[in-house]
């Protein structure tokens, strides 16, 4: 198994629809890549000599911002927009839709699974 950027790439797939499996790499970023190292997008992973890995890994490790570093870089984009009391930042902070959606209805992914609230009983009459 081919290890990249600290991410175990899967070897029964294509190199194409292998290096997204990088957080920070999508498919066109993967194609562009590829296109740079002169690998073919249809190889399979388990058939790339240590040559082209080593290729992918230093365009890859050099060249791109990817995993860690990438999640860092936009945690700190977050906690500067939150620090700094913007709107923005306040939607971030309480767990709310950042980019102008409705909330009344349809924001449960942002705001995570219902909290049902209990009703007290009627008393019932003899």
């Amino acid at each position: 198994m081919a290890r990249i950027a600290g991410v175990d790439i899967p070897r029964d797939k294509q190199v194409a629809f292998s290096l997204p499996y990088i957080y920070g790499v999508g498919r066109p970023t993967a194609h562009r890549v590829l296109q740079q190292t002169n690998v073919d997008p249809t190889t399979m992973v388990r058939d790339l000599t240590d040559d082209e890995v080593s290729r992918l890994r230093a365009v890859i490790e050099g060249e791109l911002l990817v995993e860690g570093d990438l999640r860092r870089q936009v945690r700190g984009h977050i906690q500067r927009l939150i620090e700094i009391n913007c709107y923005r930042g306040s939607r971030h902070r309480k767990g709310l839709p950042v980019r102008g959606q409705r909330t009344k209805t349809n924001a449960r992914t942002r705001r995570g699974a219902r909290r049902t609230v209990a009703n007290k009983k009627k008393a019932t009459k003899k």
